[in-house]
């Protein structure tokens, strides 16, 4: 029998949006693990706010949120906000009713700076990593490293001479879209910077590869299951890659985790970094590089071992993680302007890839 359309819904209704979230659906595992670390955090969110004035929008909402914001790819904080009025989802997963108003979008940017100062992002994401380990889901002892180049929000026609940000220019022909000829002109991270985003450098990942505006994206994954036990965002220089995969091995001993092997991509095969690791006590299991130029710093002492090989083969799964987070999390391209406000997305877009990999490997 054909059913017939109700020109009318009904007024009222007993349904909560928890009732309309699937019960095996993933989302549910997720908000469990996400709510247990931020009510760990509650001290720290105590501290961030006054006793007096109006309340404010719990940090734990704003949180959530842009877990929501990576975990199912939304555009934009504004666009997230449209969608709140009207996804049952996305209401239970903040703790939300159906008559509650949607927060302005707007909020986001008046809370950042709360966040940053208070270093909230990357409390969150150690916490969700000593969530991993105590589960025992991290390795103790077999790590990767890697890194990528993040596009920064910025065009090329703001690459301009060193001087030029602040001073007045003439009129531009179109104000959407100026016209610029660089025809002919030398420009280097030197002698240049982006008007729009003055912390992004001018990189490129190979040769025959256009250069861009750019960010350095770097992740310290654990062998096991591929977790993510560390990322950094820092400016796109020639030693990035090296400066900060020390950092970040350092941050992680500092947190309890001790890697014993190093693995990584012929890119860490430089004197430099290798005997960084080796002073540390760490084996660099990272790619040879074999070619007339130079020799390797990698020998017998390391490639003997079957280890070496098993780290080789784990290494390539650090690009799942940068796979999931540029194009699930949406950082292809960056989000924000500035090293710090980039920092703070890419802590909570890995754990949101923590958290998605830990629901589907914790038991039922």
């Amino acid at each position: 029998m054909r059913g017939e359309i109700k020109k009318q819904s009904s007024m009222w209704s007993t349904v909560s949006p928890e009732q309309r979230v699937p019960k095996d659906h993933p989302i549910r595992r997720i908000k469990a693990l996400a709510d247990a670390q931020l009510v760990e955090l509650s001290p720290v969110f105590d501290e961030m706010y006054g006793a007096g004035g109006r309340p404010s929008i719990p940090p734990e909402t704003l949180l959530k949120s842009c877990l929501l914001i990576a975990l199912f790819s939304v555009r934009s904080e504004r666009q997230f906000c449209e969608r709140l009025d009207y996804d049952l989802l996305f209401r239970w997963f903040l703790d939300m009713s159906i008559d509650d108003a949607t927060f302005d979008a707007s909020t986001f940017a008046k809370n950042k700076e709360r966040l940053l100062e208070a270093d909230v992002a990357r409390l969150f994401f150690e916490g969700v990593v000593r969530q991993a380990k105590a589960a025992d889901l991290i390795s103790a002892e077999h790590f990767t490293v890697d890194g990528t180049l993040i596009e920064a929000w910025a065009s090329l026609k703001s690459f301009r001479p060193r001087g030029e940000r602040g001073k007045k220019q003439p009129p531009p022909d179109d104000p959407g879209n100026p016209t610029v000829n660089f025809h002919g002109e030398k420009r280097s991270n030197q002698t240049h910077e982006s008007t729009t985003d003055p912390e992004s450098k001018l990189a490129r990942k190979g040769n025959n590869v256009p250069a861009k505006l750019c960010y350095s994206a770097h992740v310290l994954m654990e062998n096991r299951n591929g977790l993510c036990a560390d990322i950094s965002v820092a400016a796109a220089t020639g030693d990035a890659e090296w400066v900060e995969a020390i950092r970040m091995l350092d941050r992680a001993r500092g947190n309890g985790i001790n890697p014993s092997t190093l693995g990584g991509d012929k890119g860490y095969d430089v004197r430099r970094f290798v005997d960084d690791l080796r002073d540390r006590g760490v084996t660099p299991h990272v790619a040879e590089q074999t070619n007339w130029r130079r020799k390797s710093r990698i020998d017998r002492r390391t490639t003997r071992h079957p280890g070496y090989a098993i780290s080789q083969r784990c290494r390539k799964k650090v690009e799942e993680i940068f796979g999931w987070v540029k194009t699930v999390g949406g950082w292809r391209k960056t989000r924000y302007r500035g090293q710090k406000r980039n920092g703070l997305w890419a802590y909570l877009t890995a754990a949101a890839y923590n958290l998605t990999r830990m629901a589907k490997l914790l038991p039922a």
